[in-house]
């Protein structure tokens, strides 16, 4: 099997989004800034443990106290050992809780996001679930997210 072959080669074929210029602000510093975590584990509280759905652009809410997670993601081909032997390494809360309690953030947001990765059409969160999931941090004060791509 050559290098193209397989998920390579499909992969190499899909159209790339293009993304109008966006205005953007300035986060005050880091010190003061709150952090919430937004992952493509697609984590799930532990009693919604139901798999994600290929395209699924939905996003879950974590609660910021609940370590409790489990993983929905569906793709035979995520390794979920590190996950399995520490949640941080996907879903880095304890670690910025560490960080506020040092000085280096102001605060950990209440809440954070999960989405499932290996998104194909980005149009419905560019125009839907992506909105939808700005407006969550915002009504949480957030100033900064954490992307835990996986």
């Amino acid at each position: 099997m050559g290098a193209d072959d397989g998920i390579r080669g499909h992969v190499g074929e899909l159209p790339v989004p293009v993304f109008d210029p966006i205005a953007a602000t300035v986060a005050p510093p880091l010190d003061r800034c709150r952090v919430a975590i937004v992952t493509t584990a697609g984590l799930r509280p532990g009693g919604q443990a139901e798999l994600a759905r290929l395209g699924d652009a939905s996003f879950v809410v974590l609660p910021g106290d609940d370590r409790d997670l489990q993983l929905a993601h569906f793709s035979p081909n995520f390794d979920r050992s590190g996950f399995t032997a520490d949640v941080n390494v996907v879903y880095p809360v304890d670690r910025l809780h560490e960080l506020a309690a040092s000085g280096v953030i102001g605060s950990v947001a209440s809440q954070h996001l999960a989405f499932m990765g290996a998104q194909f059409d980005l149009s419905t969160l560019m125009i839907d679930t992506g909105p939808a999931a700005a407006r969550v941090l915002l009504a949480d004060g957030v100033d900064v997210v954490v992307l835990t791509p996986v």
